[in-house]
């Protein structure tokens, strides 16, 4: 069993300094509280679809960004996982990684599923992967990674041997956005859950919140709503909903042995 944070934290756009002290903050409170695995939001440092990216962007791990996690999760023997925004030669992606209370990158997954309107500033990632830790396997996408036709990626982690998927996100809508009406969580309990309960396998997404405040989604709103899904497809945790909503949510974890490897999965299906 391990205790897992969610932070469900603000980041302003393009404010690299800002979000980073914030990450800082959230990241100590977290620990302090006894979690040992800290799952962060996506392009925490600059903000999904920033146009800052191009210029910004940082490279891994020799990044500003990745070096303060990579000190903060060996000062404090966590597990660190967050979205940061990516230059890597000539291209800029949009990445996440997992770091090792050694302070080492250990999982590295560049977002592959990226929203149309993420084209022009974001690079393609080709590869999924998982780690195995002790606390279980861990396997890494990003956000819309889930919508991927048939829930092909997420359910590939899981053929992979993920007991747990973890999700920086960052989910907005409009502003004024009716949420009693059409909730905004449907979507991922909707890609979440089928996944999870299909495979036995926990899933994890965390949005930050906070106005959009450039870019093509300018004037919307991130608005958490983070999800915790359990092995049996059942809701662990739901963040609040809206713009000031940050907050850091926790939940003890336990995995559960795999029910299949291989073809073998077959049989648990029929």
């Amino acid at each position: 069993m391990f205790k897992l944070a969610l932070v469900q934290m603000h980041v302003e756009g393009g404010n690299k300094s800002k979000n980073l002290l914030n990450a800082k903050k959230n990241i100590i409170k977290a620990a302090g509280s006894g979690a040992e695995v800290i799952l962060l939001p996506e392009a925490l440092d600059l903000g999904w679809t920033h146009p800052g990216a191009k210029m910004e962007a940082a490279p891994i791990p020799e990044g500003d960004t990745s070096r303060l996690f990579l000190e903060l999760a060996r000062d404090l023997k966590v597990y660190i996982c967050s979205g940061l925004v990516e230059k890597a030669g000539d291209k800029t992606f949009n990445s996440a990684v997992l770091i090792s209370p050694e302070g080492e990158v250990i999982l590295h997954h560049r977002k592959i599923n990226e929203l149309e309107i993420g084209h022009d500033l974001y690079d393609q990632g080709d590869k999924l992967n998982v780690c195995e830790t002790e606390f279980g396997t861990i396997g890494l996408m990003i956000c819309a990674d889930a919508f991927a036709d048939g829930k092909v990626l997420s359910q590939s982690l899981c053929y992979m041997g993920a007991d747990i998927i973890l999700s920086p996100a960052s989910w907005a809508v409009p502003v004024d956005w009716d949420n009693e009406k059409t909730p905004a969580g449907k979507i991922w309990h909707d890609h979440y859950h089928p996944v999870a309960k299909k495979f036995s396998v926990w899933i994890a997404g965390v949005s930050n919140v906070g106005p959009i405040n450039a870019g093509p989604w300018k004037g919307r709103t991130a608005i958490g709503n983070s999800l915790l899904i359990d092995p049996g497809g059942n809701v662990v945790l739901e963040g609040p909903f809206g713009v000031d909503a940050e907050t850091i949510l926790y939940a003890d974890i336990t995995i559960e042995n795999r029910p299949a490897r291989g073809t073998a999965w077959e049989s648990v299906f029929s």
